[in-house]
């Protein structure tokens, strides 16, 4: 079974084409500038949200709440195992 559009109806019009195309072109137009604006907010956004985390770990720093080394570069604790592990239960199925 196919779907077929039903066919269009363009008109003989030339006014009438010419404000369709205009408004087609206008519509596109608000689509791409609402495009632009999305983009820059969300630019905006991530370059402000970066400033506010690097201004609050440089406070940070010079409290000295935070070491300045990261954390693989710690010494580990020996008592610590690391590893993935799963707990399995009796009488369950266990799917991997």
């Amino acid at each position: 079974m196919r779907f077929v559009f039903p066919p269009l109806r363009r008109s003989r019009n030339p006014v009438a084409r010419a404000l369709s195309l205009v408004a087609g072109l206008a519509v596109l137009g608000v689509l791409l500038v609402f495009g632009v604006v999305v983009i820059g907010v969300l630019i905006a956004g991530g370059v402000v949200f970066l400033a506010v985390r690097q201004w609050q770990l440089a406070a940070a720093r010079r409290n000295g709440t935070v070491s300045p080394q990261p954390a693989a570069a710690r010494p580990k604790d020996p008592d610590v195992l690391e590893g993935e592990f799963v707990v399995i239960q009796q009488g369950r199925p266990v799917h991997h």
